[in-house]
């Protein structure tokens, strides 16, 4: 029990000493001993690849692994079964303590419903892009006569019409009717014959109709240089034609040379 007293400084120092290395022994053992006994501390996990995997057969598949799982986010894609993950977080090959949860997104059975949006008086291709960006489907692209060329005339979903704001389910296959530019109206095909090359194209023009290509030969007997000898299509009894098509013209002489500017 000498040690303990304390007649002298150097029993003080002793005594101060003692408590130091008691209280060193007790944090090193609470540390190094204690927390990695009760936590596991310094033993970890790596994080398996879940994505592509069924939820269902998660829980048994982490389980075995002393991992666990969280669904915190779904999103709907119709080219992935219900219920697959689609991404994860921790990811995988990450390094994780026993009892981690990894964090999910799944694939949803049912289409979230938006509102549909507005896609007549704009052209195709917009139409296109705006279906693409609400993750609609574009289905058939009817083209029907109108002047208006490329331009969506109607919506429609399973035949009939859907009008903007309607609700409508990601995913499902919107038709659109589409005008082709040539308009609805049939009429007989205009005579150019024997007409000058200029005024030909403003009947044409008057009439809604556009030349063609221009083929210039040589004239023949009877014929009159600079007018129009032959067209395509023809002036013939029953011959019809539709506003804004093409007409061809086949005019005597030689090409006007283009000037240089």
């Amino acid at each position: 029990m000498s040690f303990f007293k304390s007649d002298t400084p150097l029993d003080v120092v002793k005594h101060l000493a003692a408590i130091a290395a008691l209280v060193a022994v007790l944090v090193l053992g609470f540390f190094y001993v204690y927390l990695p006994f009760t936590t596991n501390h310094g033993e970890t996990i790596v994080v398996p690849k879940i994505t592509g995997m069924n939820q269902e057969a998660l829980e048994d598949y982490l389980d075995e692994r002393n991992l666990a799982y969280f669904v915190d986010d779904s999103s709907y894609d119709a080219s992935v079964r219900p219920g697959t993950v689609l991404t994860q977080e921790p990811r995988p090959g990450d390094r994780v303590k026993q009892g981690r949860k990894i964090y999910i997104a799944v694939a949803m059975k049912n289409p979230p419903v938006i509102k549909m949006p507005k896609l007549t008086d704009g052209s195709v291709k917009n139409a296109q892009m705006i279906l693409k960006s609400y993750d609609l489907t574009v289905g058939q692209i009817q083209l029907v006569p109108d002047l208006a060329q490329n331009a969506v005339l109607k919506q429609l979903v399973n035949g009939k019409e859907i009008a903007p704001g309607a609700p409508i389910a990601k995913g499902t296959k919107v038709d659109l009717v589409v005008g082709d530019g040539q308009g609805n109206q049939e009429f007989p095909v205009p005579n150019v014959v024997n007409m000058p090359a200029d005024e030909a194209a403003t009947l044409l023009a008057g009439q809604g109709l556009l030349v063609g290509a221009t083929f210039y030969q040589a004239p023949e007997e009877g014929q009159t240089e600079g007018t129009v000898v032959r067209q395509r299509p023809v002036s013939a009894p029953g011959a019809t034609i539709r506003t804004g098509q093409l007409v061809d013209l086949w005019v005597a002489g030689e090409a006007p040379i283009k000037e240089v500017p």
